[in-house]
Parts: structure tokens; sequence; C-alpha cells
């Protein structure tokens, strides 16, 4: 029975929690000093953009593939647990003056190889499928039906209940102390986490921590930098739905996001719409600017201008974990180490991305 601890119960630990326990022979814990989803998870869209992504081959693409992928058959398994707000209207692109459709067209024809779908939607078109978009300027849109969006809080918790099924303990409000390693011959190796409640033996460490990995990586002697960037967001309420019949997807143009808040349904009232990308020097306060989220909700309510009618129902922040001087994610083992995996540093793609590190780590530990 081989034991595996995992820090971290955001979108990313909990995943690999529930992944790990449909593996035999595997006792898991896992500790966070919060209860679930108290990070950069409370404070993400959920927004699945995979196919309709720029990647079309390499390491990134294959994680976006795999994670789409998986939650085409996830969502299912844990909404026999208990509903999941899930968007299944896809996402819509707006192209606007200067896009290139043509490569649009070519991304099209090689989704279509790798067996994904995008539709090339002509301007004329989008406005006939979706009257609640407004006057702006559009060159076309692309829409992506396998991709969509999910409450990533209330999937976290549901991952931690489905886990939790599974024989995985939890232990929240508990901070690690002290990693304890040994010299092997090559590498060093893990053996033992002293924490508030009690020490706890480990043969596998990962570190799904988000920002909480630099702390924990300096104390072994083999740093990885990860630096927060702020986003913000907002909640609208409206008098009635925007669009006609079931076409509520995912609406985003020029890095904005305008989000049904329950999963897609025709009679939704409540949309997100977010988010901003706020960088700060070293030691300068993470402090949202007002002025940079009512530029996202202009830019959103010159998408849709029902949005304008719109109550705030409330605003919110959260720091996203930005890989300093290395792409996002870090996936993989930590330098030095025989027995301790990284899983950390998703930036503004941890909701989408979830399950694929799931699986990258599930394989890293049981091969399969």
């Amino acid at each position: 029975m081989s034991r595996v601890a995992i820090i971290g119960c955001g979108i990313v630990g909990a995943a690999i929690a529930y992944e790990l326990s449909l593996v035999p022979n595997l006792e898991i814990t896992v500790i966070d000093s919060h209860e679930p989803a108290q990070g950069s998870t409370q404070a993400a869209l959920g927004v699945l953009m995979g196919i309709i992504s720029h990647k079309v081959k390499g390491r990134l693409w294959r994680l976006r593939e795999q994670s789409i992928r998986r939650y085409q058959t996830l969502i299912p398994e844990l909404e026999a647990i208990a509903p999941i707000s899930f968007n299944r209207q896809g996402i819509l692109m707006l192209c606007l003056d200067g896009e290139d459709m043509a490569q649009w067209e070519n991304r099209a024809a090689t989704r279509r190889t790798q067996g994904w779908q995008l539709d090339v939607l002509e301007p004329q078109e989008v406005r006939r499928r979706y009257p609640q978009l407004g006057e702006v300027e559009i060159v076309g849109a692309v829409h992506s039906p396998q991709d969509g969006q999910v409450d990533p809080v209330v999937l976290t918790r549901t991952l931690v209940r489905a886990a939790q099924g599974n024989g995985v303990r939890f232990r929240f409000g508990e901070r690690v102390e002290r990693i304890n390693s040994i010299e092997t011959e090559s590498l060093k190796r893990c053996d033992r986490l002293e924490m508030t409640g009690g020490n706890l033996e480990v043969d596998w460490l990962v570190m799904a921590a988000g920002l909480g990995s630099t702390p924990l990586t300096a104390e072994l002697e083999s740093p990885v930098e990860i630096r927060p960037v702020l986003g913000q967001a907002v909640q609208l309420r409206l008098p009635n739905p925007m669009g006609k019949g079931d076409r509520q997807p995912v609406i985003t143009g020029d890095d904005v996001h305008i989000v049904p808040s329950q999963g897609g349904d025709y009679s939704a009232t409540d949309y997100w719409v977010g988010a901003t990308v706020e960088f700060t020097g070293e030691g300068d306060p993470m402090e949202g600017d007002p002025a940079l989220l009512q530029q996202v909700l202009q830019r959103a309510i010159a998408f849709c201008p029902d949005l304008a009618r719109g109550e705030i129902v409330r605003t919110w922040s959260g720091l996203r974990p930005r890989p300093e001087g290395q792409p996002a994610p870090i996936i993989g083992p930590l330098a030095g180490f025989k027995n301790v995996l990284l899983a950390t540093g998703h930036y503004r793609n941890g909701v989408l991305l979830a399950p694929g590190t799931a699986l990258e780590i599930r394989r890293a530990i049981a091969g399969s």
C-alpha cells in the first residue's frame, strides 16, 4: 500500500485526489490549511477553452485535449453523486476587426483530423443564432461545442466528496510545518511530513499548492518561483435571460468572458463577467484596480447590451499562480527528488487543465 500525500485542495489537488482514488492499493491523504476551493479556485470563472485554443500540437495541446476528453466522462461520474453546474452550450469566440478568419478555417480543418469540431461562422449567422449580441463590429465567430464552463467551487467540493467516498482522507485546517527528506544514492527522497496535527509518513508527495508551492519547494532547497497575478470579476443579475431558446454559451472576445452562471440554462438571469489580468511588482499590495474591472464590464456590455440592465450582485478577485521563468503549468518531478511531484503554477488554466494534470500524476505514481 503506497502512501500518497497531496498538499493543496483547490481544483487541481481535488482532481488528483479523486483520480488517484480510482487506483487500487494507494493510501491517499490531502492536506490544506483551509477548506477546499479557498484559493485561486474560488475566484475562477471555470471557462474550459480547450478545443478552441490556438494550440494545435505539443505538450500544452495534449494537456488541453486530454482534459476536455476526461471532462466528458468525469462530469457524468460526479453527477451520480451531486448536481454539477456544467455549461454544455459550448464557447462562442467573437472575432473582431483584424482577426484572420482563414487561420480559423485552417484550425477547424486541423481539429477535424484530431476528432474535434469547430464551427466558423459568418457575421450574419452569428447574429441570427445569438440575438443577445449588440452592434459591436465582428468579422465572424467560432463556436466550439465540446468546450464549456463549470462552476469551479461546486466541482471541487464534489470531487472531494467523491474522493472521500473512495477512501481518501482530508486533513483541513492543518499546516505542513516541515518536510523531512533523506539522502539516497542518487536523488533525495521525502519520507515524512511534520504537521500541526501530527506526522504523516509518505511514499509519494504531490505539491498542488499553487502560490504555496514556492515556500514548500524552497524548504526542500529546490525552489520553484511562482508569482501572483490578480484577476477580478463581477456577477450581474438581469431581469430576463439573454438570448433565445437554449443558446446561452459562454461568450468570449478581446479576453473578456460572459458566463451564464447556471450552467448554460436558457432561463439563467445571472452572468459572471471577467476577468482582469493585473501584474504588480514584487512587494506591491495585491489589490484590484476598480478602473480595470470597469473596462472589462464596459467591453462585455458592448458585446451584449442587455448586461447594462444588470444589477451588480457582487465583485470578487483572486490570485493566480504564474511560474517565473518557465511555462505554465509545472507538472512533473521536483528537481533532486525521486518521489516529489509538482502539479502547480497553472496560471489562468487551473480549472481547464485539472483533469489532465490529475491523469499525468496518476501515470507518474501508478503507471496507468
